[in-house]
């Protein structure tokens, strides 16, 4: 068998298949087009010379399917019991592709036997039988014979190889393609995380706004991908593209993450014990944790995806067990990625039960331990002594940071982007007289007031002046006042259980 040099993740699951003498496999996936790519592509790639591929379906019966060879088995429409006969008699090695074939399967005793007779009349000739189905159903008597492929989602490798089989297509109506080593990174990460089916109608999609598949296309797909991954409800790919420098203030929590960026684009070079993990970030309603999270994935340059943990434990995807391992094995399969956990101690404190609460929690610091170096994990949290011990604890997280209310520097800061946000020059205003006024304010406050004052300038059809902006401050009661007691237990809480994500400022 030859390998090539640079395989895709699924290539290389069939190829340890081969490797091993597997002759039964099950392949739980609904992408029937990708399986019979993917045998075709071994078929030759991994035998020389070159072995032929066959599909069966109950409608189709049994068709050659690799291109190599037009001609079909002398008998094409076969039953499921006959195509088993078929694969025993065949003389020659063969790959075989049962489409389906968990219905037969559940039928009775003698399509089991039969199977089982294959092991032996396939073993170490050649021949290999693959059954798909979106469903998994291996009886018991077959367990130890069939070996189980969960078909994940494609990975840049394989994306990169269905860009380049497109291209020709889109060129041939006309259309420009730009597939240059740094257009086809970006255009693959846009793709990551969906099926190639979907990534085939989200390029058509592209092409046929933008007339070609390029940088132009990116947003188009990036569209067609947002609208693909939220429809599973537990996961959604949030489309931000906050950058640190329209963040106010929290400059330890910047510098920190600009450092560990270059660790974490080093991951497959380094060590898996510093290539950095995630972080914890907890404090105070409306300053900047969200924004913070949406610019840690502008700052990696990786996509983000959100876990709603509401939808999790809605009852509407199963239980929460399930749902929340459900969510976290699909962000596996579309690493690198910004994983993000909104609220995360929803996930400690939501369950029905303590057993619920309890597994639930395991499953959440096992993973954390476990999952690939190419997911980063940025986790929120608002109840933060509803936290266990265990998930705070160092190696955990690579760092705790608290984001408390801005200080006054920041919170002038947070002026000047809420007003460069909205075109508007900020040098034009004296900020620094706000100072006194918003004491206390959270950067949502800040920002809140800044709408106000364009709102007042704009019903009086003029443009937006210093006494506006003053003026609104008189308008708004800060959480710190209304929420007193509960900002500062947060604030004693976290005083020296986490990092702060900005210097210290005098007096506090």
């Amino acid at each position: 068998m030859n390998h090539k040099p640079e395989e895709s993740r699924a290539l290389r699951s069939l190829r340890e298949v081969f490797d091993a003498g597997r002759p039964l496999t099950y392949i739980k996936s609904a992408e029937e087009h990708r399986i019979v790519q993917l045998l075709t592509d071994a078929a030759t790639s991994f035998f020389q010379p070159a072995v032929p591929v066959f599909a069966w379906s109950l409608t189709d019966g049994l068709r050659r399917c690799d291109g190599a060879g037009k001609q079909n088995p002398p008998a094409e429409d076969l039953s499921p019991r006959a195509v088993l006969d078929y694969i025993a008699k065949y003389d020659g090695p063969g790959l075989f592709l049962l489409k389906d074939f968990h219905e037969p399967l559940r039928e009775g005793g003698e399509i089991r036997r039969r199977l089982r007779d294959l092991y032996e009349v396939c073993f170490d000739r050649r021949k290999f039988v693959f059954i798909s189905s979106p469903l998994q159903f291996i009886p018991d008597e077959l367990t130890r014979s069939i070996i189980l492929i969960e078909l994940g989602l494609p990975d840049l490798v394989e994306i990169f190889a269905f860009l380049h089989s497109e291209a020709p297509g889109i060129e041939a109506a006309g259309g420009k393609v730009d597939l240059s080593d740094k257009t086809l990174q970006q255009l693959g990460r846009a793709l990551q995380g969906l099926t190639l089916d979907e990534a085939r109608h989200a390029v058509r999609r592209a092409v046929a706004q933008t007339g070609s598949l390029g940088t132009d296309s990116l947003a188009a797909l990036l569209e067609e991908k947002r609208l693909l991954v939220n429809r599973t409800g537990l996961v959604q790919y949030v489309a931000d593209s906050t950058k640190l420098e329209q963040i106010g203030g929290l400059e330890t929590l910047k510098s920190w993450l600009t450092d560990r960026r270059r660790l974490f684009l080093m991951r497959d070079e380094v060590s898996n014990d510093i290539v950095p993990k995630g972080v914890l970030i907890m404090g105070i309603s409306g300053c900047g944790k969200s924004l913070s999270v949406k610019a840690i994935a502008s700052c990696f340059e990786l996509p983000l995806y959100r876990i709603d943990m509401t939808e999790i434990f809605s009852g509407r995807h199963g239980t929460p067990e399930y749902s929340f391992a459900a969510a976290c094995r699909m962000l596996e399969q579309i690493a690198p990625a910004v994983c993000w956990f909104d609220e995360v101690e929803m996930a400690i404190t939501s369950a029905e039960n303590a057993g619920e609460q309890g597994r639930l929690f395991a499953f959440f610091l096992t993973w954390m331990q476990e999952k690939s170096r190419g997911l980063f994990v940025a986790a929120t949290a608002n109840s933060i002594d509803l936290l266990p011990a265990e998930m705070i604890r160092k190696g955990r997280f690579d760092e705790v940071f608290f984001v408390d209310l801005p200080s006054d520097e920041e919170r002038v800061d947070v002026f000047r982007i809420h007003l460069l946000r909205r075109g508007i020059k900020p040098e034009a205003f004296n900020l620094d007289r706000l100072k006194r006024f918003t004491k206390g304010w959270t950067g949502a406050e800040v920002e809140q007031c800044v709408v106000s004052a364009m709102t007042t300038a704009k019903l009086e059809d003029r443009e937006l002046n210093d006494d506006d902006i003053l003026n609104a401050t008189a308008n708004i009661v800060p959480l710190s006042k209304t929420m007193k007691e509960q900002v500062d237990h947060i604030r004693e809480w976290a005083f020296d259980r986490a990092v702060r994500a900005s210097p210290r400022e005098a007096g506090r």
